[in-house]
């Protein structure tokens, strides 16, 4: 035995630089896995940094390059310090909006496009819902609670606002296919925080959509839910388009050309705990 790190060529032996950084990405790659495949759990700390560099057999430098890795793709929170140490973050549906956010803002994608992918998309989650054999129990009691709750709010206009994104939310989660929740997922978040944005500036300037159109934003969600009770896929897809095409134009209005701004989507998850 050499004691050479794993991931090391012996065979062609490379100058000491290139080394480490090879190493480290080999010895993430197995925390990733861990991490990614539930052996380790949110919040969980990693073991001493001397226990992982005995398990690898590698240099601190090594490791902490490996730790790195971790910590710029979301997975790791590094404590610096006295009470020094790596927690474990697992990637979820509201970091996932945020990092999308930043593509798109990075790319000066606007309101409208956004706008314009969820008109598109979402009617694809209605239909998915409608199609599952389970949705008495696994899609229908969360959307019918949520209608109560928006005709609860009926009287407030920011309240309504996040009831009623929320039944897109919780529309999209539910649908079932697990690539749709989270691609979709991520745009209904960006869209979810410019209608609050939205909602909380009219309503201070006294401009919130009156009691008719709310009304009518709860008759379409009733529409769509029965569509979907009634596992009427196209039916749900085709009253989908058209109150989406119908409720973003109001928070559309004057913001057509502004750039979505990740930024304010981080921090209402900060404020959310999430």
């Amino acid at each position: 035995m050499t004691g050479a790190e794993p991931g090391a060529d012996q065979a062609s032996p490379r100058p000491a630089q290139f080394r480490p950084p090879r190493v480290a990405e080999f010895v993430a790659g197995i925390l990733r896995d861990r991490i990614i495949d539930g052996d380790l759990a949110r919040g969980d700390s990693l073991p001493k940094q001397e226990d992982l560099m005995a398990e690898f057999r590698i240099s601190r430098p090594t490791l902490r390059e490996a730790l790195r890795h971790l910590e710029n793709e979301g997975l790791l929170t590094v404590r610096r310090g006295s009470i020094g140490g790596s927690v474990v973050e697992v990637p979820t549906a509201a970091t996932s909006a945020y990092t999308f956010g930043l593509v798109l803002q990075s790319r000066k994608a606007s309101i409208s496009d956004l706008a314009a992918a969820i008109e598109q998309i979402e009617p694809l989650a209605a239909a998915l819902c409608a199609a599952r054999p389970d949705r008495m129990d696994a899609v229908l009691p969360g959307l019918r609670a949520n209608v109560e709750r928006t005709a609860a709010a009926i009287d407030d206009g920011e309240e309504f606002t996040k009831a009623s994104r929320e039944f897109h939310e919780l529309m999209v989660s539910a649908c079932g296919n697990e690539t749709v929740i989270v691609m979709v997922g991520a745009l209904e978040s960006l869209w979810s925080e410019q209608e609050r944005q939205w909602a909380a500036r009219v309503t201070s300037e006294g401009r919130y959509p009156d009691t008719k159109q709310r009304r009518a934003v709860l008759a379409a969600h009733t529409a769509l839910l029965d569509a979907i009770a009634a596992g009427d896929g196209e039916a749900a897809r085709k009253i989908d388009a058209g109150h989406v095409t119908h409720s973003q134009r109001y928070a559309l209005e004057n913001s057509e050309s502004q750039v979505i701004r990740a930024t304010a989507l981080r921090d209402s998850l900060r404020d959310l705990g999430k």
